[in-house]
């Protein structure tokens, strides 16, 4: 009989997982299952080209339909896996079916998490995670004038200029003392806070959002200042949960995440897992992390599919990541944790384009380069390459920037 791999989970990860396992030599039977009834597309653009009506769904796919059709792989979409049984080697659907498995790959990715307040709940009170979520929030967003978006993260600011780009009147609330402040410096903060209130969105930072009521005309948002935000629709975006329940139940070992070798197998050789789930090694920073992101994801089933057709390599991938805010492209390589030095090559005062370089004991760490592709492809390579860098060559614009190597 021929084998079978099942991916659970029609994320990005299984997206890249299912056509390299075709590609690298797999010839048994593919089955993709997913709970959300579309096939796997592209999460980012939710918050910033979908939301704003200039993609559909079919535009942010990551493949059509006819790619999956010519590779002969079985979609099963609006479908949920309730167990998976390590002995018999099975997983079953809430349909009632049990299906038979060779080869495993979870890729269930995250879920978002929730505000812990009263009103979260409320009609016009939404999250934004998935396609349902965005059309949602683009159908209330067309015929009102206010929101409120709780969460001064990438989403919540993307979310925020999307609005504001459609002429809504919006405000941000950060619990923390600055935007961003979970994963940037305080220069980015700044820069990022700058520029949205130059394009008209109110940023209120150090602000705890507490309820949130219906009132005659809207909601109101009540906060930890005191101060009561009216508002037609509220938008949720604090974080997300690695999905790691099915993992918990089949009792394979859990970090931040599923954890997984440097092939994305878990604790059980038959069972991998890829994307925004795993919690894996990367040698590159010397340390587990868990790692949202697009390029995680496929490189992760790359070497989910090269491992299963017995042509194995080991992940060792340099995180990066971008972010799309008005007229702003961030794109960011490296993981800047612990820094304690950060070099700016630019303006980040008045200009919108410069770049962050961070060091950690002298050492080059990351980049966060904002309209600044040529740095960001240089901090990039260097970073790939182990090269270390010269703060003071970096930080004098008139210097190239290929002088900045010490070694």
């Amino acid at each position: 009989m021929s084998k079978s791999v099942i991916i659970i989970g029609a994320s990005h990860a299984a997206a890249q997982t299912c056509v390299s396992l075709r590609q690298t030599g797999w010839e048994g039977h593919i089955t993709v299952i997913g709970d959300e009834k579309v096939l796997p597309y592209h999460r980012p653009p939710l918050s910033k080209d979908f939301l704003s009506g200039q993609k559909t769904i079919d535009d942010i796919l990551i493949r059509p339909a006819e790619s999956y059709n010519a590779a002969d792989i079985d979609m099963r979409l609006g479908v949920r896996v309730g167990a998976i049984n390590r002995n018999d080697k099975t997983v079953l659907t809430d349909n009632g079916e049990t299906l038979a498995y060779d080869k495993l790959v979870l890729t269930t990715g995250a879920r978002i998490r929730r505000l812990p307040v009263p009103g979260e709940d409320l009609e016009n009170v939404f999250y934004l995670r998935d396609t349902v979520d965005v059309l949602s929030i683009k159908a209330r967003a067309e015929v009102v004038k206010t929101a409120v978006i709780i969460g001064g993260g990438y989403i919540g600011l993307e979310t925020a200029a999307s609005l504001r780009k459609q002429g809504l009147d919006v405000t941000v609330l950060e619990a923390m003392p600055r935007i961003l402040q979970r994963v940037t410096a305080p220069v980015m903060s700044k820069f990022y806070k700058r520029v949205h209130t130059e394009e008209g969105v109110k940023i209120m930072e150090n602000v705890i959002a507490s309820e949130i009521k219906e009132s005659d005309d809207g909601l109101r948002v009540l906060t930890s200042c005191d101060k009561t935000l009216n508002a037609d629709l509220v938008i949720i975006g604090i974080g997300v949960i690695p999905n790691i329940e099915l993992a918990e139940v089949a009792d394979l070992e859990i970090g931040n995440g599923i954890e997984v070798n440097e092939f994305c197998q878990t604790s059980d050789p038959d069972i991998y897992a890829a994307g925004d789930v795993t919690w894996h090694y990367n040698p590159i920073y010397d340390q587990h992390i868990r790692l949202e992101s697009v390029p995680n994801a496929t490189e992760q089933g790359k070497v989910v599919a090269a491992h299963i057709n017995g042509t194995p390599k080991p992940y060792n991938s340099l995180p990066w990541f971008w972010s799309d805010q008005f007229d702003l492209k961030l794109q960011i390589a490296g993981l800047s944790t612990g820094y304690d030095e950060v070099i700016i090559r630019g303006d980040s005062a008045t200009g919108r384009s410069f770049a962050a370089f961070y060091f950690k004991g002298g050492k080059f760490i990351a980049v966060d380069a904002v309209n600044a592709p040529r740095d960001f492809m240089f901090g990039k390579m260097s970073l790939t390459k182990g090269r270390n860098l010269n703060p003071e060559t970096l930080s004098d614009l008139k210097a190239d920037l290929k002088m900045a190597y010490i070694d």
